[in-house]
């Protein structure tokens, strides 16, 4: 290879890479965790801490949810819980989104197959109370104690704008 194609090969995977990475300049914290038995058991509860470094500014917090075609309902219904570094609850509200459309058709991205995935907002334009560490609770709330197909669940806490 010479130089110059070399030189091209690297710009061209490394200028769309910067311009990727530069375009989230919103995100505070954004985490997912995977369920390793690919289903959302009613046992666990992810946890994600997060720090606010500036209280004075109001945040945008979502949830996101992975599945996959195995998921046999329409909808996801999920208990969320707030907390600072205390343990102080500031927020709890239980919420549901569709994963499906009414045709039975599947919803949000898809990437790899038959997995989606989904973001859904929890609180918008929230305003901490103070800087600090805070704590949220995804807690699975369905008639079902196993989820099959949800593969991941997550949060992401953003500056809003």
């Amino acid at each position: 290879m010479s130089p110059r194609s070399l030189r091209q090969a690297w710009l061209s995977l490394f200028v769309p890479g910067v311009l990727l990475c530069s375009c989230d300049d919103v995100r505070v914290y954004e985490e997912n965790r995977e369920f390793q038995k690919r289903f959302w058991a009613v046992s666990e509860e992810p946890v994600f801490e997060f720090v606010i470094g500036d209280s004075a500014m109001s945040y945008n917090l979502y949830y996101n949810i992975r599945n996959s075609l195995q998921y046999e309902w329409d909808r996801i219904f999920i208990t969320y819980a707030l907390s600072d570094s205390s343990g102080t609850e500031l927020s709890r509200k239980l919420v549901y989104n569709d994963l499906f459309d009414t045709a039975g058709r599947p919803l949000g991205e898809s990437g790899l197959g038959d997995l989606y995935d989904h973001q859904f907002p929890l609180l918008k334009g929230y305003r901490f109370p103070h800087r600090g560490k805070y704590r949220l609770r995804l807690i699975q709330f369905s008639r079902q104690d196993t989820l099959r197909g949800i593969l991941a669940a997550g949060i992401r806490v953003e500056r809003a704008e």
